[in-house]
């Protein structure tokens, strides 16, 4: 009966082994030390090592396993002072000691192992969740600044403009006018274009700024009053590497537009040893606003260079004038 019986209150308990964890190791636990102390079971350990590497897998605590130690050892010990009448009983009962300790305390540490593992892995998880949203966020946050800093520059400069020669130079004024419209319209279509993108979480339909986009850009800053001039050595780029080359012209332009106008400007695109060179150069007033001084245009430019792994330079010439320089590492682009 008790043969019989035996297995059956070391097996039947670990079906329910993850309802309740510790309190099954610990059953299992006392009928191993009395299996082995009866004599009835072969490898008594084998059950209880199964339950301590589930309980290890869910304890949260590590309190538990110096405990789970000893009562492994006082149960094998308890096993050894009974079969320890003869040399033979000494012998069997120091290798199921031994046996039994090392099995049931490697049992523990895999399970503690995989536990540590796990929440490794998640906490892993989730620092790279928090990352991607915050890369999201800025890439929407310049974004932003990119679509509505460059048409609201323009339409701030211009709306001074029209308010300042309504009465004595109505034409100059209506053109202003005109101006403003046209960088208003545009700032919503970007703005819907951002909107819509974000809303559906899915790329947009139509074709992101690029290249193509540089000459109204252009176009725009001769409507606010700077004389520029482009020179475009470079016919196609990559989406996302045209859509960086577009906004860094965007922001260049735009500081241009609000700090140096009226003024001459350069415009250069051209393809420098494996690199795209952009280069945006006005003779305007050298003093700028810079990083640090509450503006986000030429941290924003920053990050997108270095994105490619690119370098940008920005700064006031020796004279007058204030130049923006950035090189974003490509290959060949021909």
């Amino acid at each position: 009966m008790v043969a019989f019986a035996t297995p059956l209150a070391l097996g039947v308990p670990l079906a329910v082994r993850r309802l309740w964890p510790r309190t099954v190791l610990w059953l299992v636990l006392a009928v191993g030390v009395a299996a082995g102390v009866l004599g009835v079971v072969e490898a008594p350990y084998l059950s209880p090592a199964f339950a301590a590497y589930l309980a290890a897998l869910v304890e949260r605590r590590d309190t538990r396993v110096p405990t789970i130690g000893a009562a492994v050892a006082a149960g094998f010990a308890l096993l050894l002072l009974v079969v320890a009448g003869s040399p033979t009983g000494w012998q069997r009962g120091m290798g199921d000691l031994i046996t039994g300790v090392a099995v049931v305390g490697a049992a523990w540490t895999v399970g503690r192992a995989v536990r540590e593992r796990r929440i490794y892995a998640a906490r892993n998880a989730e620092r790279l969740a928090e990352r991607a949203v915050a890369e999201e966020r800025l890439r929407i946050a310049r974004e932003l600044h990119d679509v509505v800093a460059h048409s609201v520059g323009v339409i701030a400069v211009k709306a001074g403009v029209a308010n300042h020669v309504l009465r004595t130079r109505p034409e100059e004024a209506h053109d202003a006018l005109k101006v403003i419209e046209t960088a208003s319209r545009s700032a919503m279509t970007e703005m819907r274009q951002l909107l819509g993108v974000l809303r559906s979480g899915e790329a947009p339909l139509g074709p992101a700024p690029g290249l193509d986009g540089i000459p109204e850009l252009v176009e725009r800053a001769r409507l606010a009053g700077v004389e520029v001039t482009a020179e475009i050595g470079v016919s196609r780029l990559p989406e996302g590497l045209g859509l960086s080359v577009y906004r860094i012209v965007q922001e260049a332009l735009t500081n241009v537009v609000k700090h140096a106008a009226p003024a001459r400007c350069r415009v250069s695109l051209r393809e420098e040893g494996g690199a795209v060179a952009v280069e945006v150069v006005d003779d305007g007033p050298g003093r700028r606003v810079l990083p640090g001084s509450g503006g986000h245009g030429l941290v924003g430019m920053r990050e997108r260079v270095l994105l490619y792994g690119g370098a940008l330079e920005a700064g006031p010439l020796p004279e007058r004038g204030f130049r923006v320089r950035a090189s974003l590492p490509y290959g060949d682009i021909s």
